[in-house]
């Protein structure tokens, strides 16, 4: 008996020495994973404050709240089992599926760049502020973010694609919840930066005043360098999706050409090149999104345009 309860025992250290070693290789697969996917992540923080801009300050930590629970449904129910059942049966489907992405994402920033450049005029229903508006903004918000937090997931995958099915799983479910709690409390942060700056101000101490005001005159400035930050990165990210998607499937041309004039600063350039060379890549994305979502913008209006034609034919 007591011979039986000593190889239980070891049998029940050996286990929990097999699991500890394996939440090591979560944890560090999350971590090594998290870290490639953080430049997405900073695009993903830099896009949504303009969803909350210009709202009622008691309207923007609700509506962040509620982007950042369809960001975790985004990520949970339809990103993460999708990606892994497509990495163990049709790796082939990832590249097309962020390819429609990527087109989504330069459309939303090139009509919006282009409505600020006065070429379009884009009207949404119902001007005052109310239900319906606050579920567009979180509608909008949400669809952009499953694009981003798409490429989030892919690119950790890709980190972590060696490992079983079951460590890739908990690690993308490691970097979901990280993610999101990440970039919506930065994002929480940034938006309530002039409450937090107005309390400061209101205290008796001259040096958290003079901070409070300086951060209730910041933060209009901070929020608009965002906006445009974020219409960037929508052009970025989803034109860099979109050539490196043509290189995957065959049309290597654009990308091969962007990668060589990147290669071709990068060695010029010295201790600079890394930084100059990825200056190079972004920006020719940023042109592809814009040319691309121009593209897309149009037809999308074009095809408005004729619907509401018809409409007011049948009406007739």
């Amino acid at each position: 008996m007591a011979g039986g309860l000593a190889a239980l025992l070891d049998d029940v250290a050996a286990l929990v020495k097999v699991t500890a070693a394996s939440l090591d290789d979560i944890a560090l697969g999350a971590g090594k994973a998290s870290t490639k996917s953080l430049g997405v992540v900073i695009d993903d923080a830099a896009v949504t404050p303009q969803y909350v801009a210009g709202l009622s300050p008691k309207r923007e930590l609700p509506i962040i709240w509620k982007i950042a629970v369809g960001s975790i449904r985004n990520k949970m129910l339809i990103i993460l089992p999708v990606a892994l059942i497509l990495s163990q049966f049709a790796p082939w489907a990832l590249t097309p599926i962020l390819m429609v992405g990527g087109a989504y994402l330069v459309f939303e920033g090139a009509e919006k760049l282009l409505e600020a450049m006065g070429a379009i005029k884009h009207h949404t229903p119902g001007g005052k502020e109310g239900v319906r508006d606050e579920k567009a903004i979180i509608g909008s918000a949400v669809r952009t973010d499953l694009v981003l937090s798409a490429e989030i997931m892919v690119i950790s995958l890709n980190e972590v694609a060696h490992e079983s099915f079951l460590n890739r799983a908990l690690i993308l479910v490691v970097i979901a919840i990280l993610m999101t709690v990440v970039v919506y409390g930065a994002v929480g942060l940034i938006v309530k930066m002039d409450d937090i700056g107005l309390h400061m101000a209101a205290k008796p101490r001259q040096l958290s005043q003079k901070i409070g005001r300086g951060l209730v005159k910041a933060m209009p400035i901070v929020m608009s360098i965002l906006s445009k930050v974020g219409v960037i990165a929508m052009l970025w990210v989803g034109g860099h999706l979109l050539l490196v998607g043509m290189d995957e499937l065959g049309w290597h041309a654009p990308y091969g050409f962007v990668h060589h004039v990147e290669l071709l600063v990068h060695d010029a350039t010295g201790q600079a090149g890394a930084m100059l060379g990825w200056l190079v890549n972004t920006a020719f994305s940023c042109l592809a999104g814009f040319i691309i979502g121009s593209v897309i913008t149009a037809i999308v209006l074009g095809i408005q345009k004729l619907r509401r034609k018809g409409e007011a034919e049948a009406a007739h």
